[in-house]
């Protein structure tokens, strides 16, 4: 069985952590993960802190074990959710969107282990010597909010950059990307598309039939003008919100175009005006699948691959 040092550090049976997808990630997903022997978070996304605290308790009571919760540092909440993540003993922070310094100190005063998401080198040594406990390095072929560099590029680098444990995250859906990430220089994974399959992920059958359909060069970026890009499926929304973007559409326009339509497509399935977030890895998702299956799915073909890798070795 593959564990690595954040299985010890988190009390976790297999290094792979669930992504904060906002709307989609909620108590019950994080905490199918969490028996499933993964680390189950949390998504704030926009949501109140009232929200995330009832998620809190909803996931304590379908398991004990760990699960995190995920600050999006552009939400309005963002204070408030910072807030109730200590009062509520959240054993683990993981932060999207933006820097979470102006939180730091707070929570590794309160003993929280805060892993930040990061995408550059230079993020990577900042969040190291803020006092971050681990760091997740996610390449652009996430789905969501992304950076620049690629998942292959960014991880080794952000490996080099820290001696802190660090985990992969963007493109990776099975055994193989595990495996990689592990010979990249990561101690573990995180995923998230993959999670959108998992029987216990409560968004739309509309939005889950997307996903296990997806082909190849499913997925598109949009929001680069106006400096946070996103990753999402090719949809007519994602058609129309390129054509504003670059036909001269106002910035405000934009944001007003944009507003909602995430949980359009997660509550409502909204084929036309919903924003359906996805990874390049969802052309690999293939079959709805409980979530604990999935990471023992997922584990076990990296397993297989990485006893044999000596082969390639004479």
């Amino acid at each position: 069985m593959i564990q690595s040092e954040l299985c010890r550090m988190l009390g976790i049976r297999y290094p792979v952590f669930q992504g904060g997808m906002a709307w989609i990630a909620d108590g019950t997903l994080a905490a199918a993960v969490s028996n499933g022997g993964g680390l189950g978070i949390i998504a704030a996304g926009n949501a109140s802190g009232e929200w995330v605290r009832e998620q809190i308790h909803l996931a304590r009571t379908l398991t004990d074990r760990p699960i995190g919760v995920n600050l999006m540092l552009m939400s309005p909440f963002a204070d408030e959710v910072a807030k109730v993540v200590t009062e509520e003993a959240v054993p683990v922070v993981t932060t999207g969107a933006g820097n979470p310094s102006r939180y730091m100190r707070d929570w590794t005063a309160a003993g929280i282990r805060v892993i930040p998401v990061v995408a550059s080198v230079a993020m990577a040594k900042r969040m190291t010597r803020l006092g971050a406990s681990a760091l997740i390095a996610e390449g652009g072929e996430s789905g969501g909010h992304v950076g620049e560099l690629t998942t292959m590029v960014l991880v080794p680098q952000v490996c080099d950059a820290t001696e802190l444990p660090v985990l992969a995250a963007g493109g990776i859906a099975d055994g193989r990307g595990v495996a990689a990430a592990f010979l990249l220089g990561a101690c573990g994974v995180q995923m998230g598309t993959r999670f959108l399959s998992a029987a216990e992920c409560s968004i739309h059958p509309v939005y889950k039939e997307k996903i296990l359909k997806a082909t190849d060069l499913c997925t598109t970026v949009t929001g680069r003008r106006l400096g946070h890009p996103v990753r999402s499926l090719r949809t007519p929304f994602a058609r129309a919100y390129t054509k504003g973007e670059f036909g001269g559409m106002s910035d405000e326009d934009l944001e007003a175009m944009g507003t909602g339509a995430l949980r359009r497509a997660v509550r409502e399935g909204d084929p036309v005006n919903g924003c359906f977030l996805a990874g390049q890895a969802a052309a690999m998702v293939r079959r709805e699948q409980p979530a604990a299956e999935i990471i023992q799915e997922v584990m076990e073909g990296a397993e297989a691959l990485l006893r044999k890798a000596s082969s390639w070795v004479k």
